[in-house]
């Protein structure tokens, strides 16, 4: 479905779109900048509707090597979840600036529905 289309039970405001999420390493660079400010910086300048970046405290990925927050020598390698509210066209062309840039970076996108619950300006 596109943009503010409504089904039943959602409200006037809903909006569906994608939920995106890039797991970045927390070292991980671009242009001298850490990938993940470099994701939502250009999300931001690409009219992205929201995004943010938090660190995850525990992990493990392809290479099955648990990630844990509390061992002081892996400060860095945690991994960083950077996610986007978006629609359709700016995951998109979200995903695209990154393959253009030439960076490999995992990635989940799923449908999602989003809005502002209750009454009153935000």
């Amino acid at each position: 479905m596109e943009g503010s289309e409504m089904n039943e039970g959602q409200g006037p405001e809903s909006t569906n779109g994608v939920f995106l999420r890039f797991i970045v390493q927390e070292r991980q660079h671009i242009h001298g900048m850490l990938v993940y400010d470099w994701l939502l910086d250009t999300a931001r300048q690409m009219n992205v509707r929201g995004g943010s970046a938090l660190r995850v405290i525990a992990g493990y990925g392809r290479h099955r090597v648990l990630h844990e927050s509390h061992f002081i020598e892996l400060q860095g390698e945690l991994p960083i979840e950077v996610d986007f509210i978006a629609s359709e066209q700016e995951a998109e062309a979200l995903l695209a600036r990154v393959r253009a840039e030439k960076l490999s970076l995992f990635y989940v996108k799923f449908p999602a529905q989003f809005g502002i619950a209750g009454q009153g300006e935000p």
